[in-house]
């Protein structure tokens, strides 16, 4: 059941204070998807400037306002700052929205702000250092069976998502290592999938890997005609996997039972 903010709140204060703690929430996670790598606390000591090392205050920690106004570099040595950061600051917010809107403030939809927040820190890790923390991914699978007791998609949906996703994908890249001798899938990917398996359940699982195939199957088409890529290029699938289960936890639901339709 749905906790309903107080009846005499306007509807667009909701959602501004879902889109404001999205955007802080977005900001923390660009800590950790910079911090986690490097083996660094996530919580100590505060944020600073990658190239010069100071500390910035709070207004230069503004999420996205503090970046459009310096422009995109740090106020004290000019050098450049990513606008990865203001980017994963408004997806956020956007996932944030879009979930409330989807779920409202239940206790699913808390869950799921909490999956979508690992998703979009793993991506960031696979995208730049092309790796999945382990950190992230092994206390997720455990989180989404212990979430599944009380919540969709359920325990044993959950368990054998956990089978499905890790499993999959585990088999393809040992048979790709015995047929080519070379590994093609790392077992972060695998770890991934599994903890994807554990919050959404099997079906959804099944059409994450889908989505990340035809869409990295796109990406390594379009990189080798662009003559940017080879076919031994390697992508980092845990991106694909990242966005597809996305769309999965977001719109998976009317997609399956679409699907399963034909075959009743």
């Amino acid at each position: 059941m749905s906790v309903e903010f107080a009846q005499d709140v306007p509807a667009w204060f909701d959602l501004l204070a879902v889109t404001l703690v999205g955007l802080s929430i977005g900001s923390f996670l660009n800590v950790c998807a910079y911090r986690i790598p490097l083996g660094q606390s996530i919580v100590y000591p505060g944020s600073r400037c990658t190239t010069c090392g100071r500390m910035l205050s709070w207004y230069d920690n503004v999420p996205v306002l503090s970046w459009v106004a310096l422009r995109g570099r740090c106020r004290t040595c000019k050098a450049p700052v990513s606008w990865m950061y203001p980017s994963v600051e408004i997806i956020t917010s956007l996932v944030f929205i879009l979930t409330y809107l989807t779920y409202g403030i239940t206790l699913l939809g808390f869950v799921r702000v909490v999956f979508a927040c690992a998703l979009i820190v793993l991506f960031i890790t696979d995208l730049q250092h092309k790796i999945l923390p382990n950190v992230i991914t092994l206390p997720g699978i455990v989180l989404g069976v212990v979430c599944s007791f009380f919540l969709p998609p359920g325990w044993l949906n959950s368990l054998i998502g956990v089978l499905v996703g890790g499993g999959v994908l585990w088999g393809i890249g040992e048979a790709y290592y015995r047929l080519r001798g070379e590994e093609g899938l790392g077992m972060g990917d695998v770890k991934l999938l599994a903890m994807i398996g554990a919050f959404l359940g099997w079906k959804l699982v099944l059409l994450t890997l889908v989505f990340a195939s035809l869409t990295g199957s796109l990406a390594g088409g379009l990189l080798i005609a662009s003559g940017k890529g080879g076919m031994k290029y390697a992508l980092p699938f845990g991106t694909f996997l990242a966005v597809g289960a996305l769309v999965a936890a977001t719109w998976g639901e009317p997609i399956t039972d679409w699907y399963f339709a034909f075959y009743q």
